[in-house]
Order: C-alpha cells, then sequence, then structure tokens
C-alpha cells in the first residue's frame, strides 16, 4: 500500500461501452470520462485508486481477491452481476473491505430484475441515478469511511 489510502474502483461487463451503449439510459459519458473524475477528486481528497473494468465475471472476483491486500475500499458497478453473480457476493463479503454499490441509471425505475442486488447486503451505501457523478459522491462517502475526511 502507499501512504496515502487506496481504492479500487471496479466495473463490470459493459461498462466499456458508455457514451454509445443506451445514451437514454446511461447518458453519453464514457468510461474514461468517469475515470477522469475520479482521479481528479482523488487528488482533491488525497486518496489512491485503482480504476478497472471487465467484461469477465472470475476477474473482477480476482480483483476484489487482490483487493483484500492492496486496498482500503472497494467502489463496484458490477453492472448486470450485480443481479446475478452470487461468486461477488462472496468475494466481497470475502475482501473484509468497505464497499459501496454505485448504479449509473436509477434501477428501481427499470425492470424488476434489476431491483434485487446481491452486492447491496455487502455494500455500506447504495448510490444510483446520478451517472458518473455517483462514482464521484461514492469516493466522497468512501473517503469518509476510512477516516481520510471528517467532510
Amino acid at each position: 500500500m502507499t501512504d496515502r489510502p487506496e481504492i479500487m474502483i471496479l466495473n463490470g461487463p459493459n461498462l466499456n461501452m458508455l457514451g454509445v451503449r443506451e445514451p437514454a439510459i446511461y447518458g453519453r459519458e464514457t468510461l474514461g470520462d468517469i475515470e477522469d473524475a475520479c482521479r481528479a477528486m482523488a487528488e482533491d481528497i488525497d486518496l489512491g485508486i485503482d480504476f478497472r473494468q471487465s467484461n469477465h465475471e472470475g476477474e473482477l472476483v480476482s480483483w476484489i481477491h487482490e483487493a483484500r491486500d492492496s486496498a482500503d475500499g472497494i467502489i463496484i458497478n458490477a453492472g448486470a452481476y450485480t443481479h446475478t453473480s452470487v461468486a461477488i457476493l462472496d468475494a466481497l463479503t470475502l475482501a473484509e473491505l468497505p464497499v459501496i454499490e454505485v448504479h449509473l441509471s436509477n434501477i428501481y425505475k427499470r425492470e424488476s430484475f434489476r431491483h434485487h442486488s446481491y452486492i447491496s447486503p455487502v455494500a455500506r451505501g447504495v448510490l444510483c441515478g446520478f451517472g458518473g457523478q455517483g462514482y464521484v459522491l461514492a469516493m466522497q462517502a468512501m473517503a469518509r469511511i476510512i477516516g481520510q475526511t471528517d467532510e
């Protein structure tokens, strides 16, 4: 670990297609735009971030295992795996780190299958419906959770 707390920010399937994927739901912001905003916020609140995306469930699970020893917290937008993956739930439980769940859209205004999350039971909080700003809000919350700020 570095001198400053490290947050792993994980993104699941299809998030690499932001900006072109259903812009009426997800907007025109790209995952690169969101990463840039997260890096700017990290500088402002003195956090290190490790920002990653995968379309593969097993890779996300492996990264969560890695976070157990390399990170102080996890922010995760697991995409569709939110609603299907017991493996990601188990990995997050095993990591024993604070977790914040993020969704770009308001999952409760969408199809009923999106209303259930396997991640929420281990998450300290859930942000949904704020687009890319949800990641920045999650970073601010995580900084408070790990004692990096009092704000």
